[in-house]
């Protein structure tokens, strides 16, 4: 296993990529599925453990990705993304293992993007200086909030002082850093998520996210949603709450790229990107996704969900796939639609040329695309396809009317 302060992957790399370049690249996805606990409100692949094999975990992933480099040879890997559960509880060795067999198996851009989520706790705060040193160049930190009540109340094992002393760090030790927010918190108002993301602004890097609370099936909130006993800000203030996240981040440069993601100009998470622009990427890990073009084809992968399962199937077989689905031209200008109109910039005409073979028009209702163009809820041209403010707001319904 190489040592967190020896040599990077990044040595005969290719030639730089520009974040800016709206080609989505090619990625790779690790999912590292531990957590020291469970947040109520999260519906990811998280699972409580104690004692992880970190050795046995980093050869399996180093197994894993030599089966899917065997299917797309010659890739040239632009972005890598360590997302979970908790990936900052990944030992610096762990990531660097992981890294150097991703180098090993594709070429990696010169200035290819490697992000590592991390909790702001004392514990993971203390491993970024070999995470750095292993190869990972950006960091994610999952803040969520900036006081202790909310804090205790979504789950998070740290405290506004231990994410002010993570968020320095990250700071002193990365040149690109995220911070990640959650509002439509119960009792939540406008006026003081604008105070909290006025402060959030002096602390950030180039990149922000701000996400709306969901409460998703299955999980501890859910129930207590279910119950009665918890009830988040009604329709009206959650919009008023969006308004305000693009107020204030755009009036401190941080300009809304998607959704919930804002940055200064080269600061996008090149990641992320390339899913929202409908690219290529692999996905490694426990229940980790993928779509890969192979000979031409389009597949989703999807790996095995439970920990042993997965970590089982690898040593055995080379890899943990569970479902491997050659996609239709339908299943394909769903996705691609659903995840580019996230986008402030939308879709391109060229992009979707590419992929389908028709042009944006071409794919859609006309009836339907013209009564959300006459309803200022999306803006076609030439170019392409994208939403409006308006229409990002209201993105399921802009998306159920489009794809009927």
């Amino acid at each position: 296993m190489p040592s967190a302060t020896g040599p990077t992957p990044f040595a005969n790399s290719s030639p730089p990529v520009s974040p800016e370049d709206s080609r989505p690249g090619f990625g790779v996805y690790v999912h590292w599925p531990f957590c020291q606990s469970l947040c109520p409100y999260c519906d990811f692949n998280s699972h409580v453990r104690t004692g992880v094999a970190q050795r046995r975990w980093a050869t399996a992933y180093a197994t894993e990705l030599r089966h899917f480099a065997a299917l797309t040879p010659g890739r040239i890997v632009t972005s890598v993304f360590f997302g979970g559960g908790t990936p900052s509880l990944m030992d610096a060795e762990t990531v660097g293992t992981v890294l150097q067999a991703i180098g090993s198996h594709w070429t990696l851009a010169q200035d290819a993007e490697v992000t590592l989520e991390a909790n702001p706790g004392s514990v993971e705060a203390g491993r970024f200086r070999g995470y750095r040193d292993a190869g990972v160049n950006r960091l994610s930190l999952g803040v969520q909030a900036l006081n202790d009540a909310d804090l205790t109340f979504l789950g998070r094992r740290h405290d506004r002082a231990e994410a002010l002393a993570a968020i320095a760090i990250a700071a002193d030790r990365f040149d690109r850093f995220s911070i990640d927010l959650m509002y439509g918190r119960p009792g939540q108002s406008v006026a003081a998520w604008r105070a909290e993301l006025t402060e959030a602004v002096t602390l950030a890097g180039g990149h922000m996210s701000a996400y709306q609370l969901t409460i998703e099936p299955g999980t501890p909130f859910h129930a207590a949603q279910q119950r009665g006993t918890l009830q988040v800000p009604a329709e009206e203030v959650q919009a008023a709450l969006y308004e305000t996240t693009q107020d204030v981040l755009g009036d401190a440069g941080l300009a809304a790229y998607e959704i919930s993601n804002h940055a200064k100009p080269g600061h996008a998470c090149w990641h992320n990107l390339t899913y929202w622009r409908y690219g290529d990427y692999v996905g490694v890990g426990p229940g980790a996704h993928g779509r890969l073009s192979v000979d031409g084809q389009v597949y989703a992968a999807r790996q095995h969900r439970a920990p042993e399962i997965w970590l089982e199937r690898v040593e055995s077989d080379g890899h943990a796939t569970r479902t491997w689905q050659a996609l239709d031209t339908a299943i394909m200008r769903d996705e691609l639609f659903m995840m580019g109109l996230r986008l402030t910039d939308g879709i391109r005409n060229a992009d979707v040329q590419a992929r389908l073979g028709w042009g944006v028009a071409d794919c859609l209702a006309p009836d339907a695309l013209q009564r959300l163009i006459d309803g200022g809820f999306v803006a076609c041209d030439d170019g392409g396809l994208r939403a409006t403010d308006a229409g990002r707001q209201r993105l399921d319904a802009v998306l159920g009317a489009l794809l009927s």
